[in-house]
């Protein structure tokens, strides 16, 4: 931590935003390469939310870096299993990832001071954003609207927090979950429509 100790918190908090955008534009279209970008993005969060005291956002960080390289190799699988070149043990990999996610939050939930009231506040987002990512993983459609709630309670804990950026961020964010809610939507009422289709005939 302390070759980190003098770089503005502000570079962390922009640089992490940057690459959560970019990944976005790759989850739209469900690109392995959002997992990637989303990682990246990690390092620099955790750094700004350990250096501030936020020890559930830094937990969180390394339970999005569990579900990263789980996910990862989850799209990977599937693509694999949709081509039919393999089968898996479905069961076991979508739910891998929740014993140590869990555990981690436990843990990080432990250490706070919950009589700090805006730590509750903290709790809910963290809360949200494990659900969202869960069924980010399993490309669920509903995924998009969690992310939305999860973007309006940290949009009001990071202007508590002064993380100006963040906040900012929240708001961008927010706007590309409709569009990707609309854009999954879309592609998923056109499967449905090929199956019925093939189905048919």
């Amino acid at each position: 931590m302390n070759l980190f100790n003098n770089i503005p918190g502000w570079v962390f908090d922009w640089s992490g935003s940057a690459c959560l955008v970019v990944s976005l534009l790759f989850l739209f279209r469900k690109r392995l390469a959002y997992w990637h970008w989303s990682n990246l993005s990690l390092l620099p969060y955790f750094l700004l939310f350990m250096a501030g005291g936020q020890w559930m956002l830094a937990g969180l960080q390394v339970t999005y870096l569990i579900f990263g390289v789980h996910g990862l190799y989850l799209w990977y699988l599937e693509r694999q299993r949709d081509a039919g070149q393999i089968r898996f043990n479905e069961p076991l990999w979508y739910s891998v990832t929740w014993l140590a996610s869990l555990a981690i939050s436990g843990y990080t939930v432990a250490v706070t001071d919950f009589a700090q009231r805006w730590n509750w506040v903290q709790f809910v987002a963290v809360s949200l954003a494990l659900v969202a990512n869960f069924a980010t993983t399993r490309k669920w459609v509903w995924s998009w609207p969690v992310w939305i709630l999860v973007n309006a309670v940290q949009a009001v804990y990071f202007w508590h927090l002064g993380l100006y950026a963040q906040f900012g961020l929240q708001f961008v964010l927010a706007g590309l979950s409709v569009w990707g809610w609309l854009d999954w939507r879309r592609q998923e009422q056109k499967s449905s429509v090929l199956a019925g289709a093939t189905y048919g005939a």
